[in-house]
């Protein structure tokens, strides 16, 4: 069987030597000294300045909008996880969706401006797959419109732009470390922000807004993540530069085996390079796709329609809206299994099956 993902596992000698640690301190959660190990380590990593731990990348998604203390409007990408919208729901906000780029998938920049309005507070744009949005325009829009800026980096852990960690940029980035991630905490998540005052609000929020024994200076939530998530995310930041190469690697023999494929796949920004976070293609019909993941499915091979339905039609606590590119793209796109384990011989198997189905699809 060949899964769309699977987890990546470091070695679970390296894992109990931590474990061991949690032990003998008796400190399981509360932001303990692994939590706090790991946000240093994850700062040096990325080359940031300022970074929290939290539970995961949706509580980081709300904490950032509470932090930010935004209120009416929010505009946003119907392609994304739901995470993103309903987050925005969550914290009492209203999402405005704007199409998408048919070749980036991500938000159209050129489209936010139209969706402007005087109860506007904020852009939440995601970079989709780990692909970066357009960063300069959507920053060029929101500084002339005193909005706010908050970027899904659920999927763009390492990605950088421009030479620096693309979560550098926009009032808060939040990305995620869920288990199926390039890099994983198992279940976690992290703020980033470049404003110090706006990270102590945030870590305030994290631990119900305690701000000594006995006093309280924010309206707060339980966001901390417990030791056994730091001491994953310890483990597995040692692996992190290997695990992108196979993904390179795994990637580079798709686009090999697929280089006459009937669809195209997504454009990555220019001033980056990939994380191979995914392995997204756009194929040339719903009906393609469809016959592709039955053909896949009968040789127990998995894949994932990542991300369908569109978030501006699917969500029954909210209006439906048509969005044209989306609405197609979102039926067309098909993450094929990438993950660490992942062998060349099976990426092989997936491309071929792909093209006989292909060639026995009626045009």
């Amino acid at each position: 069987m060949i899964q769309v993902t699977k987890p990546f596992l470091p070695p679970v000698e390296d894992y109990k030597k931590y474990i061991d640690k949690i032990w003998q301190r008796q400190w399981l959660t509360n932001m303990g000294p692994l939590s706090s190990e790991l946000e240093m380590q994850l700062k040096e990593f990325l080359n940031l300045d300022h970074l929290i731990f939290v539970t995961n990348g949706t509580v980081a998604l709300q904490l950032a909008i509470r932090a930010l203390d935004l209120k009416g409007e929010i505009i946003t990408t119907p392609f994304s996880f739901v995470a993103t919208t309903s987050s925005i729901v969550w914290e009492g906000c209203t999402p405005v969706f704007v199409d998408i780029d048919k070749n980036s998938l991500n938000i159209d920049a050129d489209k936010i401006e139209a969706a402007i309005t005087e109860n506007t507070s904020a852009i939440l744009a995601t970079h989709v797959y780990g692909n970066p949005c357009e960063i300069d325009k959507i920053e060029e829009i929101a500084k002339k419109h005193n909005l706010k800026i908050i970027y899904d980096a659920a999927h763009a852990f390492a990605v950088q732009y421009k030479g620096k960690s693309v979560f550098e940029y926009g009032d808060i980035s939040i990305c995620s470390l869920h288990a199926t991630k390039l890099y994983h905490s198992t279940e976690g998540g992290l703020i980033i922000t470049k404003d110090p005052s706006l990270l102590k609000k945030a870590a305030l929020m994290r631990n119900f807004g305690i701000s000594d024994f006995n006093k309280f200076a924010e309206l707060g939530i339980n966001g901390k993540n417990s030791e056994f998530h730091a001491a994953m995310g310890l483990v597995n930041l040692k692996y992190v530069d290997d695990i992108i190469a196979k993904r390179r690697e795994l990637s580079l023999q798709y686009n090999i085996g697929l280089k006459n494929v009937k669809g195209y796949f997504p454009t990555w920004n220019t001033n980056s390079d990939p994380n191979f976070a995914y392995y997204p293609i756009v194929l040339q019909t719903e009906q393609l796709l469809l016959n592709v993941m039955e053909e896949l499915g009968k040789n127990q091979i998995f894949t994932r329609r990542y991300f369908y339905p569109s978030l501006a039609s699917a969500l029954p606590y909210l209006e439906p809206k048509d969005l044209p590119i989306t609405d197609d793209i979102s039926k067309r796109v098909l993450c094929l299994p990438l993950y660490y384990d992942l062998t060349i011989e099976e990426v092989n198997l997936i491309t071929r099956l792909i093209l006989r189905t292909q060639n026995n699809t009626q045009w």
